[in-house]
Parts: C-alpha cells; structure tokens; sequence
C-alpha cells in the first residue's frame, strides 16, 4: 500500500515537473518600419509560456533598453498588472530613431520551492526600427547572455537561429539549451515532452534550432551560480542562472 501512494503522488508531481520556467519580454512587435506606428508595447512576465501559465513576478531588479551603445532606464515606466496567478508588468515605448532595440531584463530572485532553489534569468527581446540593421548582436552586459548569431528579427518560420551562451563573458561549452514556443495559438502537442525542446551547444557554446511555427520562441540556457542566496528559512541555497532570448516566426504566404 505504502508504494502505490509512492505511485500515485510521483503521478500527481509528473505535470507540475514538465513545466519550464521561462522569463518572457515580449514586444507588441518585433519589426517597425512605420514612423507613426512606432509605439511598442512590451510585457514582461514569469511564466510557463507554452501552457499559457503565469508565475508572480517581482519588481525587477532592472528593465531598460539598448540603442546604439545607449542603456535607457525604463523602470519607472512600467505598469503593474494584477493577475490570479500573480504579477505581470508592461511598458509602452515610442521608437523615435533608427536601429536595432534590446529591451532587455534583470527580475529579483525566485524562490522555486519544488526545486528547492533560486531562479534569476537574464532575459531581452529585439525590435528592428526604420531599416536600420545595427546594434541586434549586441550584447547587454550580463551575468549570463546568449548573443545571437542569426539576425534575430525578419525571420520565416522554419529558419534555423543560432546564438552562443556566454556566462561572465565567455563561452560555455555544451550547454544545454531549453526552448519554448508561446503557444497563444493553442497548439496541442501529442505528449508533454515536445512542450519544451532541448538542444546542446558545441564546444563553443553555439547552438542552433530550427523554428517549426509562426510565434515567439524563447531560448534558455541554463547554469548553476558559483554564489549562493538565503532561503526562506535563512540557510544558503542554489541559485540557476538563465540567459535567455525571444525571437519572432512569421509563416511565408
């Protein structure tokens, strides 16, 4: 009796354990070519993307957005949203000069208890404006980065994207990639481990994945910190480090 309730909790945890955390910057667009549509809206969210499922989110710890070597601060921009699951946030921002955008986050730690650790990923999202390709490779400065080696804007579904993981500036070697579609089309995969995709880097920490469906895909490279953080109950715990980024399918008609 004692190892069928043993079944039957591992069971009940087996969803909840398939679920990707993902830190999601979302522009309304990810191209902008018309001056007097050049306000975009970006949401920023902690979330379980391809089951349309959030997390609370925190005030960040930072929010901006990279043009031309120039970090503007747009914290005190944001707006809180309030949600039965917890907090989203978002930002409108009018594009007023030409290039490439990184809209770019650092939130505060997350506290996951099912995983008995913390959870910091190094997230941003880029919006090309006015036909200016400059500026999407980047890179913010973080903790942990992926660097996209495909121009991350423009792209038809079933284009491949590479990028390279980079944690403290350098490359790191067969780091293993999730990925993750925002599935607001609903899409319904036949068994739960096409929900999220595991690719490994090469030995220069460069990956690549070919996207399969017209939406927002993120791509999360994860590492453990050399540091850690006090936990609820006061002692030190883990803290995994994510380097991610956000890039837009459009179907070819």
């Amino acid at each position: 009796m004692k190892r069928l309730w043993i079944v039957m909790a591992l069971a009940l945890l087996a969803p909840a354990l398939a679920l990707a955390h993902f830190m999601v910057v979302q522009p309304t667009a990810d191209i902008v070519v018309d001056k007097e549509k050049s306000v975009v809206t970006v949401d920023l969210r902690f979330a379980h993307p391809f089951e349309q499922g959030i997390m609370d989110m925190a005030f960040p710890k930072q929010f901006g957005v990279l043009v031309n070597g120039k970090k503007t601060d747009l914290k005190p921009e944001l707006k809180k949203i309030d949600h039965p699951d917890g907090r989203t946030y978002k930002v409108s921002y009018k594009l007023t000069r030409p290039g490439d955008h990184i809209f770019y986050v650092e939130p505060e730690p997350y506290w996951e208890p099912s995983e008995n650790k913390f959870i910091i990923h190094y997230t941003k999202a880029i919006v090309h404006a006015f036909g200016l390709e400059e500026g999407w490779d980047e890179l913010v400065g973080f903790k942990t980065e992926i660097k996209p080696l495909t121009r991350p804007y423009g792209l038809w579904t079933g284009n491949v994207f590479q990028g390279q993981v980079l944690l403290d500036g350098k490359s790191v070697p067969f780091a293993e990639i999730e990925v993750s579609h925002d599935n607001k089309q609903g899409v319904k995969s036949p068994a739960e481990v096409f929900n999220i995709q595991v690719v490994m880097a090469d030995a220069n920490g460069v990956f690549t994945y070919g996207l399969p469906h017209a939406g927002w895909w993120g791509f999360a490279a994860l590492s453990d910190s050399d540091k850690k953080l006090p936990g609820p109950g006061g002692e030190e715990k883990d803290v995994e480090l994510g380097a991610l980024i956000w890039v837009y399918a459009v179907d070819m008609k």
